[in-house]
């Protein structure tokens, strides 16, 4: 039994080379034989390639806003381990983690020895224990959950939500999802459950058609941006995104929101549909004001974060394609009279090779490195993908970082990007320059 937190993360992270198992099979065995704690959660389905996090956090401070208690299910994490499972954006305790670790250890142990199913993945154990922390320990209002890879075969698609939402489909994920845009759209589709509404803000007319006949199937009823709802942009200023939205029975002007680019309008309109969807078949309400006060104080580490203003840093986690032109288009919208330079990390089995002439395009000139994780790509591979004209190769990201800080002028930006590992690597290490900084002031 685990009696300190470092111990039950070691344990949780130990589990990482048993890789990704897709199917779900493990995780009904072991729900099985605790009463389906799942079934006493009050869920909120969020799948999609892009904009999962944004919009389960939209969803989150709308309704925290509303008097909910609402809990969150999220993955990666950027700040900490305990972040992936929170309860009005406070993350799980030490000591209820170590609960909910001695709670879910045996089953893991009894899946293995007692079937032919082997172990499970760590994602696996760590949705088992937001399963035993919302559905026995700490019960919510409302928790919304983060699909974290596909969908059909995921560990959250065991539950059965109020309302499902597949943010958009894109190429990502291809080894294990499907070399198509269908093919990728039928494994997000799996979260479809029957009877159950389906928001959506994909594009794509072959992951639309997916959708379309997977919801037909399941006789689920379907909401898709631009025909059951709009959203329409009214500009951005300094702060962040103005916009309105219309949906059949929720319309507002003039909405605003932290969290800078166009693509957070979409984002931002599948949590309001949600609103509307919930507030109609289940009476869970928000009024004008909380939606308002929701939206504007949605922020989220990582994405497209401000760290510094001398100079200027802003750190964001567009770690595949579809992700690295909504970046592009972004420090486009906002900072189209500075100088942009860039410090860049991916992970190898990701498209690093477009993803690196995509963010090439904002950079006046171009940094590539590397960091410590066991899927990043070299930094010496990232040289040679890029056709930038002005590119350079540091290893060592910290040395990276710390000449660039230098190297960049008053009216100029500082832009770190790529993995998420590496943006929270970089995140936490900006965090403690700052503290240290801080202390020796005091």
């Amino acid at each position: 039994m685990f009696t300190t937190i470092e111990e039950t993360l070691q344990w949780i992270h130990g589990l990482i080379p048993h890789g990704i198992k897709p199917g779900t099979k493990r995780m009904e065995w072991m729900l099985a034989r605790i009463d389906h704690p799942e079934r006493n959660i009050r869920a909120v389905h969020v799948g999609g390639t892009n904009g999962k996090g944004s919009t389960v956090c939209y969803l989150w401070h709308i309704y925290q806003e509303a008097g909910f208690k609402v809990g969150t299910f999220i993955s990666p994490y950027i700040t900490s381990f305990n972040e992936r499972i929170m309860v009005n954006g406070r993350p799980i305790s030490d000591q209820d983690l170590i609960k909910a670790a001695n709670r879910v250890y045996p089953l893991t142990k009894a899946v293995d020895a007692e079937t032919d199913l082997g172990e499970p993945t760590e994602f696996e154990v760590v949705t088992m224990l937001s399963f035993v922390y919302f559905g026995k320990m700490n019960k919510c209002d409302l928790v919304i959950y983060e699909v974290g890879l596909g969908g059909r075969l995921d560990s959250t698609n065991v539950i059965h939500p109020l309302v499902s939402v597949i943010t958009n489909v894109a190429m990502d994920h291809m080894k294990q999802l499907g070399s198509t845009i269908a093919s990728i759209a039928r494994e997000k589709a799996g979260i479809i459950k029957n009877g159950v509404g389906i928001i959506t803000t994909a594009e794509d007319p072959d992951a639309l058609t997916v959708i379309r006949q997977t919801a037909e199937a399941k006789r689920s009823n379907l909401y898709v941006l631009g025909r059951e709802f709009r959203v329409r942009s009214l500009g951005h200023d300094k702060m962040g995104e103005h916009f309105s939205f219309d949906a059949l029975y929720l319309h507002e002007e003039d909405l605003a929101i932290r969290m800078k680019g166009e693509h957070q309008l979409k984002n931002a309109a599948a949590a309001l549909m949600a609103v509307e969807y919930l507030n109609t078949f289940y009476g869970i309400t928000a009024e004008e004001d909380e939606i308002r006060s929701g939206l504007e104080k949605t922020a989220w580490p990582g994405r497209f974060e401000q760290m510094s203003a001398k100079p200027l840093i802003v750190i964001d986690g567009a770690h595949n394609v579809q992700g690295t032109e909504a970046l592009v288009q972004t420090v486009t919208r906002y900072y189209s009279d500075r100088k942009i330079h860039v410090l860049y990390a991916a992970l190898e089995d990701k498209q690093y090779v477009q993803m690196v002439r995509i963010i090439g395009k904002a950079a006046a000139d171009l940094t590539l490195t590397t960091f410590a994780y066991p899927r990043a790509a070299g930094s010496e591979l990232l040289y040679k993908a890029s056709g930038h004209d002005k590119k350079r190769e540091i290893a060592d990201w910290k040395d990276a970082l710390h000449r660039l800080i230098r190297e960049t002028g008053e009216d100029e930006v500082l832009l770190i990007c790529g993995s998420l590992y590496f943006i929270s690597a970089v995140r936490h290490y900006l965090l403690d320059q700052v503290n240290d900084r801080q202390k020796h002031l005091s």
